[in-house]
């Protein structure tokens, strides 16, 4: 596995990961959490860390840290947040939002895991 350009970030998000025991990082290429089929943290392939937070928090936590939502393949992702550098490297400061990012996902319904595609038969 190649290590991508922004493996710094990485490394500052698995710290924050970690700030949970019962939380697992998953994904190769691009880190994320997901709980019940619903991702709350990810790593986007251009480095641009983001949490999903619930509209009241998400709103705190774009006018106190002078954030905005991550664009996707030219789509707003409106319940996530962007990380900013500065506040991935505070991962104490960083801690309690993860937890209600965490806690907010459990709320949502669950989604149904994807069925792994097999071999295609003749």
């Amino acid at each position: 596995m190649a290590i991508p350009k922004y493996a710094d970030k990485v490394a500052l998000y698995e710290k924050m990961v970690a700030t949970n025991p019962a939380i697992e990082r998953k994904g190769d290429t691009m880190p994320y959490t997901s709980v019940n089929g619903n991702m709350y943290s990810v790593v986007y392939k251009d480095g641009t860390v983001t949490l999903r937070l619930p509209e009241e928090a998400r709103t705190v936590f774009m006018k106190k840290y002078k954030t905005t939502h991550p664009v996707q393949y030219g789509a707003v992702l409106k319940e996530y947040v962007v990380i900013p550098d500065i506040l991935l490297k505070k991962t104490a400061e960083l801690e309690p939002y993860f937890d209600l990012s965490y806690e907010y996902a459990c709320l949502l319904k669950a989604k149904p895991a994807r069925k792994k595609k097999g071999p295609t038969e003749e």
